[in-house]
């Protein structure tokens, strides 16, 4: 098991619960309002379980082919190599993300 980090962000927290060679996990916090950058990633896979709040994930193959969906507690989506996406906490939203390195 890794050692434990906390990353403050300006949009929240990032907090790495596990990282190794196989996956990694953080717990993320997304304050209401804020965002994180549009990005997208060649190779690695993520899953994201939302914990608490109400998050909105946009997503698309282009920018100019975005489109934006509202997860709540309970909810799960998993995002593939290569699409390109972003989250925004429409509520203070608390998720679990697990990630392929």
């Amino acid at each position: 098991m890794s050692e434990y980090k906390v990353i403050e962000k300006p949009w929240g927290r990032e907090e790495v619960v596990e990282i190794n060679d196989k996956y990694m996990v953080k717990k993320l916090t997304m304050w209401a309002g804020h965002r994180c950058s549009l990005q997208y990633h060649n190779f690695k896979k993520e899953t994201i379980y939302v914990l608490s709040g109400v998050l909105k994930i946009v997503q698309g193959t282009s920018q100019d082919a975005l489109e934006d969906k509202l997860y709540r507690a309970g909810d799960t989506i998993t995002i593939p190599p290569g699409l390109i996406h972003r989250m925004e906490g429409v509520e203070d939203s608390v998720y679990l993300e697990a990630s392929t390195p």
